[in-house]
């Protein structure tokens, strides 16, 4: 019976101190959350990530393989994927969209895709996104217990297939590392099964999996849980240690969205829900029900005084989308493109950093459309689902 197969409903087959698939590394402990389901009978999960977490496919899964685990348990699931978003954003919306629901006490994490091909970050991205995620809720709740799971797409098996590890992953483990926090390494588990001829690309389904392929994934974390709990945790709960230091001292850990008013709009901006009928590309329904911060017309400006060690806005960039002339502290312009790879057909949600090194303390943004745009743009559209700041380490 191959290790991967072993968990088949959720409950594990085996008991061991070590998961039998050697992609499935348990760091750290699990056993706050456990105490937490055994003893409290009450526990709030939360699932942060892309369209992986926000499709009905692993999340649901884990969810039952708790809720079979901890049968008297209550339990509230807090579902925070969103398509798209890559860890920049994760770490943004994270105060809003996961911590505002309550103290959490347990975290599934996934944004190696989508750090990938969608963000296409670089390294030192990666990590403050995913570090930043990972440390907020670390400093808002130091007893949360935390797993990451590597998703995959054909870039990533490439990566695996020639001795190379994917750097999105490679990134994040090095997260998980310095924070102890448990991996699932679905990614590498996949590529070396369908090298090994088990099953094709087609029959796992592809970058959003089919069931087929998210059973696997909740298998493996069905593995890692029956490792770590197999035996009843002992003692009483205890907080993680949180590193004196960081793995990037910048790291969005203190991230959080910046309210409208905050902002000093000038002539060519409205807080509004748009025309979306009227506009061209598709759009996402979650996006289309809220006012966005919106401007339409070059040389529309406004400002925002903040206090924090970067600055940003999460935007829908659609096929209209302009570029932006951004100035700190009254410092040379930077320009900045939203136009994405993907908005030609689509108005995509993504997180555009003006700044991400600044000094701690107070600093002003000006912000202006540009009379330049992509060449492939129809427009000069800026449209702010939120302005994010990083309030500081």
């Amino acid at each position: 019976m191959k290790a991967s197969l072993l968990v088949l409903t959720g409950l594990a087959l085996f008991s061991s101190a070590q998961a039998a698939d050697v992609n499935v590394t348990p760091r750290g402990n699990l056993d706050n959350s456990w105490h937490q389901f055994r003893e409290q009978k009450k526990g709030h999960v939360a699932f942060l990530g892309g369209s992986i977490t926000e499709m009905e496919g692993y999340r649901p899964m884990v969810c039952e393989m708790l809720q079979k685990r901890f049968p008297e348990t209550q339990f509230t699931f807090t579902a925070a994927g969103v398509s798209s978003t890559c860890s920049t954003t994760g770490a943004f919306r994270f105060q809003d969209e996961v911590l505002s629901k309550g103290p959490v006490d347990m975290l599934f994490v996934e944004f190696a895709v989508n750090d990938d091909q969608d963000a296409r970050h670089s390294r030192e991205e990666c990590i403050r996104g995913m570090e930043g995620v990972i440390r907020h809720l670390r400093l808002a709740n130091p007893r949360a217990d935390i797993v990451m799971t590597f998703f995959l797409n054909e870039g990533s098996m490439e990566k695996y297939n020639s001795g190379q590890i994917p750097l999105p992953i490679s990134a994040h483990t090095e997260v998980a590392e310095r924070y102890q926090v448990s991996t699932i390494n679905l990614a590498r588990t996949v590529t070396t099964r369908i090298a090994a001829g088990e099953f094709d690309w087609k029959k796992f389904g592809g970058v959003h999996p089919a069931p087929f392929g998210n059973r696997i994934a909740a298998d493996m974390i069905g593995e890692l849980l029956e490792a770590k709990w197999g035996t009843p945790p002992q003692g009483s709960a205890k907080p993680h240690p949180l590193p004196e230091k960081p793995v990037d001292e910048k790291n969005y850990s203190k991230g959080r969205f910046v309210q409208a008013q905050e902002l000093k709009l000038k002539e060519g901006w409205k807080v509004q829900i748009p025309d979306w009928k009227g506009l061209k590309g598709g759009k996402r329904e979650r996006f289309t029900k809220s006012p966005v911060v919106e401007a339409t017309q070059a040389g529309a400006e406004l400002a925002l005084s903040f206090e924090g060690t970067a600055v940003g806005a999460y935007v829908v960039a659609g096929p209209d989308a302009g570029i932006v002339e951004a100035q700190i502290d009254g410092g040379a312009p930077v320009k900045v493109n939203l136009f994405h790879n993907y908005s030609a057909g689509l108005h995509y949600p993504r997180t555009v950093m003006f700044a991400d090194t600044l000094p701690e303390g107070k600093h002003t943004l000006s912000l202006k459309v540009s009379e330049e745009k992509d060449a492939k743009s129809a427009g000069h559209a800026f449209r702010a689902i939120h302005f994010v700041v990083n309030d500081g380490k």
